[in-house]
């Protein structure tokens, strides 16, 4: 363990220059991207002097030699003295500087030590703060999983946001983060400025495939790679040169902002011992080069791309209606993409502010057309690309300058039709844009794999231009939202698959007030609208969409709950490798974030009013005031948790950007559920066409003299009821029937098919009944038992609306059912059965 003396002893070395910051998925050193290209240096057997490092000139040529062979920076364990770092500066490195926390882990439970292991971390960084070698401080390196598990992963996320808050009040400009390992990988450490991650994996396939999973993990912030190597004495110096070679060139492929290679050297002391057993170094003791290091050398010099690496002709289609504000910035980022051969399509959709001008002014090409709407603008750019692909970039956004090559790497290793990546609201847009951006509603991608998506967003998506081709474009309806979607969905019902690449970012800018927020939220309410009239499958009984993938995205998008989930660690906790296993939402997390909450508590804001008619109604005000209590409630615990990042401002600031969060949270429902409502998407429309048919339980017989599976004629029943617009669904592995035709919300009907083969004939029996919506029951018998029961108690006032109620409800049952059981039955009888 560090003493206090020594760190206390460590020299104040500081200087004015560029700091590295975050921006995105990258780190950046004044206007260059800065990837990390490292090796860890150390720790050594202590010096008298109480540092872990050799003599001055020892280091000094060490750090020539690193610097000579293209690395660009280097991680320590511990602090170094001031000296080492002049000396880094010198060759032009710069230093992750190791805080060893891990340390004094295990006694997090003694106040005493905790209070000292902040005094420790406070000092050691404020011995090198501001110093122009420093790329950023870990915290820690690698806590061990038994140790996690004894103090719980809340606990010590806890300790870890405490030590950050402490780093940043020393040197508020430097980065700071935590070297976690996947036996750990599930603590939830979001107010890090990297996410870093020591890996040792042998098979490439593997090392590729956890790369995924985590930038998944790392989310909106940089992916560094800070322990990567292989033993050259257990597997030899050559088996350590290509595994290395292919382990930094997959890193820098997934998207990572650097690799860091353990170790530089054989020569390392670790608890207190000389290292004799393990050779990781690229160099050996006596700093003689292994094979590695030429491979590392060759790797590090083609990242993040390799130099002969084929690059397809790419069109950048930005389409734009009164894009004034933005446009300038989106294709000023567009000039500064270091893609080698793409061109930029700009299609003015009929604006009146002056866009196209500013295209033309930045050397773009336009094409203006009269207002038509979004999808009829994405085709227009199609129409005019020269490109195999083609991407689709929002007026409002800005692009990462590598954004092109991460999409086309995509695209050439993979058989992808589309691809997409995150869009990432940019930081200084304001504290409402902020604010905005922490709540659900914005565009995001839901992925069904760690690569593969079922949904791109439009502000961020690039496609094969045949594939685009081959659908017919974009759906003009669409005008203003909803086209990426049904454009997804309709590849993927041809067949193809969609891909995600994580570094593949734009900067985009989100809402910027909340009438403006309340607006994109109207508009997408009809989007979903025209998507369930087109696709009705899609969606449930109810109205909502559901997603096979998962949806990924800031703030409160990823999980509204309380519940943690579970973490797998093994027997014993044994586990190499972890996962938080996070479960669904609950069905009283879910249903107050949906729109059509706001109809049930009107209805029951309804019968509390009739209360004062009829006393037993008053059962509603309760219920009412339940239904108003449970979306505060779920707000109050999660606008706090969305603006959790830590940061310099007041107490009252805080808390009036918790509360504006909450209440976005609030209207961000109610304004989907208002376009949904005028544009046809309510609880009560009907999903089948007009005709009506008695629901009741029928048999329909047909003798055939040819053999047909009951397979086949099942496929032939549901793509006849698909092609009359009836939304039809398969029953499960564990159903008794074989298709349900929905009605609506209220009702279905159900059919079973069943075989047999008699007398040189094929005899088939389906039997068909309707099935009534049991909550939708239920409601029309209470209506009608209030009902009765206030006209007996002369509640003049009440009894006729509940009755009402219960007449409404009855005829959408029998609607629905109805409507269901035509669909089902006539395209029964056109089949050939008869009943």
């Amino acid at each position: 363990m560090v003493s206090a003396t020594a760190v206390l002893s460590v020299p104040v070395r500081t200087g004015r220059a560029v700091r590295p910051r975050v921006r995105g998925k990258f780190i950046w050193v004044g206007d260059e991207k800065f990837y990390v290209r490292a090796v860890t240096y150390g720790p050594f057997r202590p010096h008298p002097d109480g540092h872990v490092y050799p003599n001055a000139d020892v280091v000094d040529r060490d750090l020539e030699q690193i610097a000579g062979c293209g690395f660009n920076a280097i991680r320590t364990y511990d602090v170094p003295p001031g000296w080492l770092l002049d000396s880094a500066q010198r060759h032009g490195l710069r230093v992750m500087v190791g805080l060893q926390v891990e340390l004094y882990a295990s006694f997090l439970d003694d106040k005493r030590v905790s209070r000292e292991t902040k005094e420790r971390v406070r000092l050691k960084v404020g011995g090198c703060a501001g110093h122009p070698a420093l790329l950023c401080y870990a915290l820690a390196n690698e806590i061990t999983a038994p140790i996690v598990r004894w103090h719980g992963a809340r606990r010590v996320e806890r300790f870890l946001e405490e030590l950050y808050r402490v780093a940043k009040s020393e040197d508020p400009e430097g980065l700071v983060c935590y070297v976690n390992y996947p036996s750990t990988e599930y603590l939830d450490l979001p107010f890090l400025d990297l996410a870093c991650f020591n890996v040792y994996l042998e098979s490439q396939p593997r090392f590729r495939a956890y790369l995924a999973r985590l930038q998944i993990l790392a989310g909106n912030r940089p992916l560094l790679m800070t322990e990567i190597g292989l033993d050259s004495r257990r597997n030899g110096e050559d088996r350590q040169a290509e595994t290395l070679g292919w382990q930094v060139q997959e890193t820098f492929a997934a998207g990572c902002a650097g690799a860091v290679v353990f170790a530089w050297t054989d020569d390392w002391h670790s608890r207190g011992h000389d290292v004799e057993d393990w050779d990781f170094g690229l160099t050996n003791r006596q700093r003689d080069p292994k094979p590695a290091l030429a491979a590392v050398q060759r790797a590090f010099a083609d990242a993040p791309f390799p130099r002969d690496m084929r690059s397809p002709r790419i069109s950048v289609v930005v389409c734009t209606f009164n894009g004034r504000r933005t446009i300038r910035e989106c294709l000023e980022g567009l000039k500064k993409m270091r893609y080698p051969d793409y061109e930029v399509i700009v299609v003015d959709d009929g604006s009146k502010d002056g866009t196209a001008a500013i295209a033309r002014e930045c050397g773009c090409r336009v094409i203006s057309t009269e207002n038509r709407g979004l999808s009829a603008a994405r085709n227009t750019g199609l129409e005019c690309a020269t490109g195999e692909i083609v991407a689709y970039l929002d007026d409002d956004a800005c692009p990462d300058p590598d954004w092109l090559d991460y999409l086309a790497a995509a695209f050439r290793t993979t058989e992808y039709a589309g691809v997409g990546g995150p869009n990432i609201p940019l930081p200084d847009d304001g504290p409402i844009a902020s604010c905005i951006a922490k709540v659900p509603g914005g565009p995001t991608h839901v992925l069904l794999s760690d690569t593969e998506a079922e949904h791109i967003p439009g502000c961020n998506m690039a496609f094969r231009k045949t594939w685009l081709q081959a659908i017919g474009g974009f759906d003009p309806q669409f005008r203003v939202a909803g086209d990426d979607v049904d454009a997804c969905w309709r590849i993927q019902e041809r067949g193809g698959k969609l891909g995600f690449s994580p570094a593949a970012m734009v900067w985009h800018h989100t809402r910027s007030s909340v009438r403006a927020f309340w607006k994109q939220q109207q508009g997408y309410g009809k989007a979903e609208a025209l998507l369930e009239r087109k696709w009705p499958g899609k969606y449930t009984s109810a109205g909502h969409l559901t997603w096979a993938g998962r949806i990924y995205a800031n703030g409160t998008v990823l999980g509204l709950g309380r519940r943690r989930g579970r973490i797998y660690q093994g027997t014993w906790g044994s586990a190499a490798y972890a996962r938080l296993y996070s479960p669904s939402p609950s069905l009283l997390q879910s249903l107050p974030q949906m729109p059509e909450w706001y109809l049930i508590s009107l209805g029951l804001a309804a019968l509390s009013t009739l209360g004062d008619d009829w006393k037993p109604l008053r059962f509603a005000l309760p219920l009412f005031g339940l239904s108003v209590g449970l979306p505060l409630a779920l707000v109050a615990v999660t606008a706090p948790r969305a603006h959790r990042v830590p940061g310099r401002r007041r107490l009252s600031e805080r808390v009036k950007l918790q509360t504006l969060i909450a209440c976005l949270q609030l209207v961000q429902p109610l304004g989907r559920l208002l376009g949904r409502l005028r544009h046809g998407l309510t609880p009560w429309r009907r999903r089948h066409p007009p005709l009506m048919s008695f629901p009741i339980p029928r048999v329909f017989w047909l003798h055939s003299e040819e053999w047909r599976e009951s397979t086949e004629r099942l496929q032939s029943l549901e793509s006849m009821l698909r092609a009359a617009c009836a939304v039809v669904r398969r029953g499960s592995d564990f159903d008794r029937w074989d298709l349900e035709v929905r009605g609506g919300l209220f009702g279905a009907a159900r059919m079973l098919m069943a075989e047999e083969y008699s007398a040189g004939k094929q005899l088939v029996r389906v039997r068909t009944w309707p099935k009534f919506s049991s909550l939708g029951v239920a409601l029309a018998v209470m209506f009608a038992f209030l009902a009765s029961d206030a006209a007996l108690d002369r509640a003049w006032a009440a009894a006729p609306l509940l009755g009402a109620v219960s007449v409404a409800l009855g005829a959408f049952l029998y609607r629905d059912c109805a409507g269901a059981s035509a669909s089902v039955n006539g395209s029964l009888m056109r089949l050939g059965f008869r009943d």
